[in-house]
């Protein structure tokens, strides 16, 4: 039995550092990395934060492959994923306090005019605007679950008005909630910000679509923490150019990297971050091990997906 780390993204993690922090939590493990992954026939687990479609077929042993962040869209997305093969998510507070952070960053950005006065100073230009209030401000927050509750408390404790929408209605002190496909207009038509923290489903993949732009706030910022296949980024152009919506603040984009040519690049109401709202695993690198060591023993793992809901 073997663990093999290839995560894809060395400007974030080397497979070599998650190794070394395995190894401290589970010495006696054989983990592997993916400049020299051995016999493929030995691979049981896969650690990954990239995955490409029909990567598990590569290793014919392979029964878990373990997520190192919270997304598997494009996991469960692979057609010819086995279905032997289980698959499993991080779940930590870290990368969602970070989140969190994130947005709330944005959200103080446009409350003190920043965008605008870094755009006056290339013309040299000295105007100023009074800062919005934040108890005058309401924050919609779109997915209730672990994340969107840190999100949601996050705007709470500055003084801000919060909503927040959900599948199920959820009762939230200090959040006026909203459910299904009736709440979600009134939870877009008054807010000043919109903060999606929605995961990839069949449901949500590509929702936000021209017709649901027309329901928000002409005056709304949308902010993206959660997925990016939930957004018709060509829709999302259409509504800014239309004036359905104030400006657009990304982390996620259906392709990552984003292509050079695509047009979300230079247009005006929109800025874009690399996928960094969420950076930092904290304890949860000890799950990925504790997940290793289950199963090899052939106990229940930690934080397995549905992969009829898709999270």
């Amino acid at each position: 039995m073997a663990l093999l780390i290839d995560i894809k993204h060395p400007q974030w993690m080397k497979d070599e550092e998650l190794r070394i922090e395995l190894l401290q939590f589970y010495p006696e493990a054989d983990i592997r990395t993916g400049d020299s992954p051995g016999n493929a026939e030995e691979i049981d687990m896969l650690a990954v934060s990239g995955y490409f479609p029909g990567e598990a077929l590569r290793y014919p042993n392979l029964r878990l492959i373990q997520k190192t962040g919270a997304g598997v869209n494009n996991i469960l997305a692979d057609e010819e994923l086995p279905e032997s093969v289980q698959v499993a998510r991080l779940q930590t507070d870290t990368s969602g306090a970070e989140m969190a952070e994130y947005a709330l960053a944005c959200v103080l950005q446009e409350q003190r005019h920043l965008r605008q006065y870094r755009q006056q100073q290339a013309h040299s230009k000295w105007i100023s605007y009074p800062p919005r209030k934040a108890a005058d401000t309401i924050v919609a927050v779109l997915g209730l679950g672990r994340i969107g509750l840190l999100v949601a408390q996050r705007f709470i404790d500055n003084h801000f008005s919060v909503t927040g929408w959900s599948r199920s209605l959820r009762n939230i002190s200090g959040v006026d909630c909203y459910a299904g496909v009736d709440g979600l207009p009134k939870a877009l038509e008054s807010a000043d910000y919109v903060v999606a923290v929605l995961p990839s489903t069949p449901q949500t993949r590509g929702m936000f679509n021209l017709d649901l732009f027309r329901r928000f706030n002409p005056q709304a910022v949308f902010i993206n923490v959660g997925r990016g296949d939930q957004v018709n980024e060509a829709d999302l152009i259409k509504a800014l150019d239309q004036d359905l919506l104030a400006a657009a603040i990304l982390d996620v984009m259906s392709i990552e990297p984003l292509p050079a040519d695509n047009p979300l690049w230079l247009h005006p109401g929109v800025q874009l971050t690399p996928h960094v709202s969420g950076f930092h695993l904290g304890d949860a690198i000890i799950d990925i091990a504790e997940n290793y060591r289950r199963l090899k023993n052939g106990e229940p793992l930690l934080n397995l997906v549905d992969l009829e809901r898709g999270y």
